[in-house]
């Protein structure tokens, strides 16, 4: 049946309209962590290609990677994997039922902000 009322119903608020929420910020982060991932396994995979094919085109790539360029998206990279790591473990402990009240969600954004920052820096100091 159609709809009567159709053009005096209230529009959805504009995204400028709301306040950003830590969680809602995270759980955007995770999506961007996601694809800024897949991007940097570009580069990885072009590593890999590299010294498949040619001694020179290695030598190019792989003294990119060792730069103090590529150390730092390395570092980003690897900060980005356990982030989104750790919100893919955040949702699934959601999906599971657990951790909803939004005090514990807020909590749980921060622990992956530091915990993430914690496990990349283990990493670079351990390679």
């Amino acid at each position: 049946m159609a709809d009567v009322n159709r053009g005096n119903r209230p529009l959805s608020p504009h995204l400028t309209i709301y306040r950003p929420q830590l969680t809602s910020m995270t759980s955007i982060l995770v999506r961007i962590t996601g694809i800024a991932s897949l991007a940097i396994a570009f580069f990885v995979v072009w590593w890999f290609l590299a010294a498949a094919t040619s001694e020179a085109s290695f030598n190019f790539i792989d003294s990119l990677m060792r730069s103090w360029l590529g150390d730092l998206v390395m570092f980003a990279a690897t900060w980005a994997i356990f982030y989104h790591m750790l919100g893919r473990l955040r949702h699934v402990i959601w999906d599971l039922g657990y951790c909803v009240d939004v005090g514990i969600s807020e909590k749980m954004g921060i622990g992956m902000l530091v915990l993430a920052t914690i496990l990349a820096f283990i990493t670079a100091i351990a390679v």
